[in-house]
């Protein structure tokens, strides 16, 4: 392997590392969130600086794989979770 290739590959992955670290390092809140919409329920977990923030996360994360398009996306996040449990990282 080419010096260049092996450095290129150590950076890429730094900051991939930099990346997980920068997102997840001030997190305190971790909740999980499940939805029900149209018939489907699906759970999610996330985590934040706030509980809102992890929930927020959580539910839009959830709504994802059982809501199609934008309509439904924007009223899977209006419905209320059926369910909301969080916890301090």
């Amino acid at each position: 392997m080419k010096r260049s290739t092996g450095i290129t590959i150590a950076v890429v992955i730094a900051i991939g590392v930099l990346f997980f670290y920068m997102t997840t390092a001030h997190a305190t809140q971790e909740c999980r969130v499940c939805v029900e919409f149209k018939g489907q329920r699906n759970c999610a977990t996330a985590a934040g600086n706030t509980a809102g923030e992890a929930t927020n996360g959580a539910h839009t994360t959830a709504c994802g794989p059982i809501a199609s398009g934008m309509n439904e996306t924007i009223a899977c996040g209006n419905t209320a979770p059926a369910l909301v449990e969080c916890k301090r990282r």
